[in-house]
């Protein structure tokens, strides 16, 4: 994601649903090993484009003891939530 960690973080509640999370260190979890979520971020090398440097982050999602149709509902609102306006 072309996103720097003070904006994920601030878009995250809108993404997840305002769930109930933690946060430990580039680790965030919710619920437990049999239900639930967590999101792993790794810092990359930031992306030149001409003069510019965007910030990036790889996000590595695992999600535990969901049906496929929660898990597709559940990375269509964290997507949307990430999504910025072109033009």
């Amino acid at each position: 994601m072309t996103i720097d960690r003070a904006d994920f973080f601030r878009l995250l509640p809108g993404a997840v649903a305002d769930r109930d999370y933690r946060v430990e260190g580039d680790r965030i979890t919710q619920g437990d090993a049999a239900q639930g979520w967590t999101l792993d971020l790794l810092p990359l090398a930031p992306l030149p484009i001409g003069h510019l440097a965007m910030s990036r982050l790889r996000v590595e999602i695992r999600l535990q003891g969901r049906d496929p149709a929660a898990v597709e509902a559940f990375l269509a609102r964290f997507h949307r939530g990430f999504q910025r306006g072109g033009g």
